[in-house]
């Protein structure tokens, strides 16, 4: 279980937008993850804090497959992202980098930038602090829990290869 703010963006929102294109020739991710969603919301790369999620409508991670994209978002600290809907590829390189993504279209409809939430992934729960509302969505299964836990899917097979 974790708390942070809620990030809340809008449909379609893409590859591009979450880490521009014109900052892919630097592969340092620490340098690369400070223009996150820079086109979009400009204050996000200085005002995210750990545990904080975004909240997006339909089709979030939409565009390119760049891993870059969900990388730079668990760099700055993302603690999971809850969406109407989202682009396949981004869902999978999420999980595979071991960033907590959630269909949830309840969440855009309850919750606006700024809200105070705290998220429980194994139980399915999200709250806004400030009246405890909750929204249940389906929890994440466990081997997919394991995956976020151990630090995403290459950490998860280290782990249980031994290597």
């Amino acid at each position: 279980m974790f708390t942070g703010r809620v990030w809340r963006y809008g449909d379609h929102v893409n590859t591009d937008l979450i880490i521009p294109g014109r900052y892919l020739d630097d592969y340092d991710l620490d340098s690369l993850s400070a223009h996150a969603m820079e086109d979009i919301d400009p204050s996000f790369g200085q005002g995210v804090r750990e545990g904080d999620v975004i909240v997006a409508g339909r089709n979030f991670g939409c565009g390119s497959s760049r891993e870059q994209a969900p990388a730079v978002l668990r760099r700055r600290g993302v603690g999971a992202i809850f969406a109407r809907s989202m682009a396949r590829i981004f869902f999978r390189n999420a999980v595979n980098l071991g960033l907590p993504v959630i269909i949830c279209p309840e969440a855009h409809d309850m919750l606006v930038a700024g809200d105070e939430v705290r998220v429980d992934l194994e139980k399915g729960r999200l709250a806004r602090v400030s009246d405890g509302r909750t929204i249940e969505f389906e929890p994440l299964p466990p081997f997919l829990r394991e995956i976020m836990e151990s630090g995403g899917l290459v950490p998860y097979l280290r782990k249980r290869l031994g290597t």
